[in-house]
């Protein structure tokens, strides 16, 4: 269960001083800090249940979702990348949970394309897979034409081929132009050359 400090001050109320009881309960692994003032009781919660309280508003996207979607060969252990908006810098925090990575993406585009999971307790918010792809291609250096394009998404990104032909390709259609950016203009001309 994730406590913040102001959840547990309620709780040790009766504690004359609240600090050293918060320490204590650390030193006893009872609690496990996250971040400055935010504590979890279980050491072996998934960090996903953890991502969106460290730093918000945000959603688990980018090289996270693509593997959980099985869009990349790569399983990322304990390795957390979420999107953000009108952060205007990419923030890592480090904990006993794993590392959490976040980075902008447009503010028209944040709040499309992402589901609400409710498991074990916990809430969490992670991007479709299409929203994903779009969200990781809006943070690489543009290509300069549809070959390259070709190139970034199945040999530099490593996207599996068939996994990809599987999304909702209306879906990219109409949300890569909303990032208003080279990669996404050339992702919707890839996918009407595959149509």
């Amino acid at each position: 269960m994730i406590y913040s400090f102001d959840d547990l001050k309620i709780k040790f109320s009766s504690y004359a001083k609240i600090h050293d009881k918060i320490s204590n309960e650390v030193h006893l692994g009872r609690l496990i800090p996250i971040v400055r003032e935010l504590y979890e009781t279980n050491s072996s919660t998934d960090g996903k249940y953890l991502a969106g309280r460290i730093f918000g508003p945000s959603y688990l996207s980018f090289d996270y979702a693509l593997s959980v979607y099985g869009l990349i060969p790569e399983a990322v252990y304990k390795t957390y990348t979420s999107a953000t908006f009108s952060k205007r810098r990419r923030k890592t925090y480090q904990n006993h949970f794993g590392v959490f990575t976040y980075r902008d993406i447009p503010a028209a585009v944040y709040p499309l394309g992402v589901l609400l999971y409710e498991e074990n307790g916990y809430s969490y918010q992670l991007a479709t897979p299409e929203k994903a792809i779009c969200d990781k291609l809006y943070t690489i250096p543009p290509v300069k034409n549809l070959a390259e394009f070709s190139a970034l998404l199945f040999d530099d990104l490593r996207i599996d081929e068939n996994e990809f032909k599987k999304l909702d390709m209306d879906a990219i259609e109409k949300l890569a132009p909303l990032y208003r950016t080279n990669n996404l203009k050339f992702l919707v001309k890839f996918i009407r050359r595959m149509k």
